[in-house]
């Protein structure tokens, strides 16, 4: 579809890419400048962990309409390590790399809807939804 984005992650500079496709994509679905930065904000630390944990993965981001809304789908896609307790990776301040812990779980406080399935081993998938807000003006 021409709304869609598929951002490999293999080098630093692919997150760049990524936040810029998020930009991208928001700008054309007239988002707010708050839902925006939470957007590009959670396509970055997604980028960020595909590159820091796998190495390699891909970033979708998709236009998407459903009844009376318009929002943005991303799908983070890896085959790295996996994570091992999810419930555990969830928590705020959890690492296993010694970061801050904010990473996952930011990205779900920040997103409306938000998935995650990932297989030690095999890879992880996280998928996010972010509705546009609708203003009205009076």
């Amino acid at each position: 579809m021409e709304n869609d984005y598929v951002i490999k992650i293999r080098k630093e500079w692919d997150i760049v890419t990524a936040r810029n496709a998020g930009r991208d994509i928001s700008s054309r679905l007239d988002f707010d400048p708050i839902n925006k930065a939470k957007l590009i904000t959670a396509i970055s630390e997604l980028a960020r962990n595909i590159h820091q944990h796998a190495r390699q993965g891909e970033i979708r981001i998709e236009i998407i309409r459903e009844r009376m809304k318009n929002g943005v789908k991303v799908i983070a896609i890896d085959e790295g390590p996996g994570i091992e307790n999810i419930n555990k990776a969830l928590e705020v301040g959890y690492s296993t790399r010694g970061g801050l812990g904010f990473g996952i779980p930011g990205v779900k406080k920040l997103m409306d809807e938000f998935s995650i399935d990932s297989k030690v081993g095999i890879g992880t998938i996280v998928t996010f939804i972010k509705w546009q807000i609708t203003r009205n003006i009076y």
